[in-house]
């Protein structure tokens, strides 16, 4: 948050304690340099004031923007002076923490900030007259040029994330020749799952991009003299996190050979998830523009990794893997509000909640939101081979553990166990559907042999969830990263299992044949 890391005399509230921030900032970059690498700022500026910042000076009521949630509004960039502000601050952290690698922006994010930033410009009094495009590419305009005052050298990404795509050429063409264009690589790619066209939003691995939008954008920065950078998912994806990377090796290579050969200046690896240290991202650095043969890359890295004898097998497990997860039921609704994060411990509830699943969170009974575009069915179908493609990628696994080379066969191991939770976790995902499916038809049933039924299908999903549950349970006694993801930490711990098994005994002896 730039206010809280740079003092200015104009605004004597920002700034308290940035000393202690800046020397921070400078011990994190020391500490990255050591191993060759930058540390980058994420800009989404300026954020929102509370409605007495604006009251304490008479000449700060000019600044006051559009309204924002609660008692608070924007700082208006098309006000001079909340502009020298940003780019002064920019400028002084640079200038105070010189290795700092640079900056990526999101200038129309959740977060309001500028008028423009939620298309909301029309609103205020200095912007009415502006055109969006035109905002946008001022607020990023401005923070590149405090970077470049504070240190010419650093990078400036600037990310297109939820921009008005028919304004983007605009944008484009207004921005600093010193900027990167950053774009979601798989955004606005089509595809089809169980006979369900749709669009991938962001967050896929299952769909190998670039997409349609960011292949448009990139040739709009290229022709604007921009260098480029595709924002991709390498390592985990909200697709499935609970465990620290997925073993989809083929879809991760397929997708760094397509961004080679579109000639992308840079990539970043990640946004949120965190990356673990894996052999997706062994295998990403591998391509270059030269690079156009997949098999190669994967049986070199298969064999640095394990051993010349296991690569094959490797290599088809991973094959497996990519296979099942190609059919993973993607739709940004599923991506937030599925089970597939909680798996197992998700609770069965014997009535409905009525509670909406919770972002990336708790996933409860809410089938319609975990389904979204996909009927119920064929939500469940497209899991269920999600799961089928884990299950002979985990018994190829263990088959080849024996030939692995001694040095790395304790940790194919225990990747082993990371690969069987996930297939637990998409297995977690069927029972549930189908448990919730069967449980909301007996509501409505009117026949005994109607109510049989459902109960006969709730009892079936809860034995196969008790079992899912027992077998996750000394994976995750096991090895600790499982479960766990770095920005929610972690979905649940082994005492959550055991809740678990409480429940689906509760459930079996609750709900009679």
């Amino acid at each position: 948050v730039l206010r809280t890391l740079a003092k200015d005399p104009a605004f004597p509230e920002f700034g308290e304690g940035c000393e202690r921030r800046i020397a921070g900032l400078r011990k994190l970059v020391a500490r990255a340099e050591k191993y060759g690498l930058k540390i980058y700022l994420y800009m989404n500026e300026p954020r929102t004031m509370h409605h007495s910042f604006f009251e304490a000076r008479p000449e700060r009521a000019a600044m006051r923007g559009v309204a924002a949630a609660g008692d608070t509004a924007r700082l208006c960039t098309s006000h001079p002076e909340v502009r020298r502000w940003m780019s002064d601050a920019v400028a002084s952290v640079f200038t105070q923490v010189p290795g700092l690698g640079g900056v990526f922006t999101i200038t129309a994010s959740e977060n309001p900030t500028s008028c423009a930033s939620h298309r909301q410009q029309a609103q205020c009094e200095r912007c009415k007259e502006r055109s969006y495009a035109e905002i946008i590419a001022e607020v990023n305009a401005t923070i590149a040029q405090g970077v470049a005052r504070g240190n010419p050298d650093a990078k400036v990404l600037v990310w297109d994330w939820s921009w008005d795509d028919t304004q983007v050429g605009e944008i484009i063409a207004r921005l600093p020749k010193n900027c990167w264009l950053q774009s979601v690589s798989e955004w606005s790619l089509p595809i089809t799952r169980g006979g369900v066209a749709s669009t991938v939003g962001e967050y896929s691995i299952s769909s190998v991009g670039p997409g349609p939008r960011a292949k448009k954008h990139w040739s709009l920065a290229r022709a604007a003299g921009l260098k480029t950078s595709a924002k991709v998912q390498v390592g985990a994806t909200w697709e499935f996190c609970s465990i620290p990377y997925l073993p989809t090796l083929d879809l991760v290579a397929e997708h760094a050979c397509n961004l080679a050969s579109a000639g992308v200046d840079g990539v970043m690896l990640s946004w949120s998830l965190g990356c673990y240290p894996s052999p997706n991202l062994e295998v990403f650095q591998a391509f270059t523009k030269e690079t156009d043969a997949i098999g190669p890359v994967l049986d070199r890295v298969a064999v640095r990794r394990y051993g010349a004898d296991a690569a094959p097998l490797v290599r088809q497990a991973w094959t497996a893997f990519s296979q099942g997860f190609r059919e993973y039921p993607y739709h940004i609704g599923t991506v937030y509000n599925g089970p597939q994060h909680m798996g197992p411990a998700n609770p069965l509830y014997l009535k409905p909640t009525g509670y909406r699943a919770t972002m990336v969170g708790i996933p409860y009974d809410d089938l319609t939101r975990w389904r979204s575009v996909y009927p119920a069915e064929v939500w469940i179908a497209q899991m269920d081979k999600v799961r089928a493609g884990f299950a002979h990628g985990c018994g190829l696994w263990g088959s080849l553990l024996p030939q692995v080379q001694e040095s790395a066969r304790t940790e194919a191991g225990r990747e082993l166990g990371l690969f069987r939770a996930a297939e637990l976790h998409f297995s977690a995902c069927v029972n549930q559907a189908r448990f919730v499916a069967a449980r909301d038809r007996l509501q409505t049933a009117t026949t005994d042999p109607e109510r049989a039924i459902c109960r006969g299908e709730m009892r079936a999903a809860a034995r196969a969830e008790l079992a899912v549950a027992k077998q996750l349970l000394p994976f995750v006694k096991a090895d600790s990263r499982i479960g766990y993801e770095s920005s929610n930490h972690y979905f649940y711990i082994p005492q959550d299992l055991l809740e678990k098994v409480l429940c689906c005994r509760q459930v079996l002896t609750e709900v009679q044949p």
